[in-house]
């Protein structure tokens, strides 16, 4: 969407909150030993104490109110009874909620308890490549330009990219124009950021796969050559300076 008056920033801004909030308790509570479905749970909780709605259920009927992934799962993980947290476990929680007609979306990977399998450089080469991303998002830059840092940052640190996922418009629905705010430079893609409009912009980052497939359970995706992925996701509203984060309350910069 575009923000075109002082109310529909407001509205983006009460939803990147909800969603953002939501993200951060996630994190926090997050313990070994517990399910995703424990983890899910408790952040339906929270985004129905905003009034929000889980977007991925309203949009899609996903079975369940976030997307929790971990290890080999890259994104779109089903909350399970069976799926038992552990210590040293890579985990991606992506929470997008739909809040008085207004949508936002953020994401976060993080090592659960002790870096014992050594994954903290995937994750926080994730987060540095999003923020510096975002430092270059404003208006009439090319979309491709930005896709190119990513991918150019992602291979400084020795990690590729996840070529078929990218970040998208947002605003009035989950998935709105532009669409494919991919981690690498299309060459063929002419497109510009627009001043005032609403986009949730993530990483996705790789050690050894460069695509994402889907599993049998038509949700859940891996990389076609394994490894693992980080993945880290604001909603900005692109402006003729500095973005405006509106989902900054999740802490993932911290």
């Amino acid at each position: 969407m575009s923000i075109t008056k002082e109310e529909e920033l407001t509205g983006m801004q009460k939803a990147g909150e909800a969603v953002a909030f939501t993200l951060k308790e996630m994190v926090k509570y997050a313990q070994p030993g517990m399910t995703t479905k424990d983890l899910d749970e408790y952040g339906g909780k929270i985004l129905t104490g905003f009034g929000a709605k889980s977007a991925p259920l309203l949009t899609y009927g996903f079975p369940g109110w976030t997307c929790i992934s971990v290890d080999n799962e890259f994104c779109h993980g089903i909350p399970s009874e069976k799926r038992i947290l552990k210590d040293g476990d890579l985990i991606n929680i992506d929470v997008s909620a739909e809040l008085n007609g207004f949508w936002a979306d953020n994401g976060s990977s993080f090592i659960l308890g002790n870096d014992i399998h050594h994954r903290q450089k995937l994750v926080d080469a994730s987060k540095e490549i999003l923020r510096k991303a975002i430092d270059h998002i404003k208006g009439s830059i090319k979309i491709a330009d930005i896709g190119q840092l990513m991918e150019t940052e992602a291979k400084k640190r020795g990690y590729k990219v996840i070529k078929n996922l990218g970040g998208h418009g947002i605003g009035r629905s989950l998935h709105e124009q532009p669409d494919e705010l991919l981690n690498y430079k299309n060459r063929l893609d002419q497109r510009r950021f627009k001043k005032n409009s609403v986009v949730a912009i993530e990483t996705f980052i790789s050690t050894e796969s460069t695509y994402a497939t889907e599993l049998n359970d038509g949700w859940t995706m891996v990389g076609n050559k394994g490894g693992y992925m980080a993945q880290h996701e604001h909603t900005i509203v692109i402006t003729d300076g500095k973005p405006i984060i509106l989902t900054a309350m999740n802490d993932i910069f911290i």
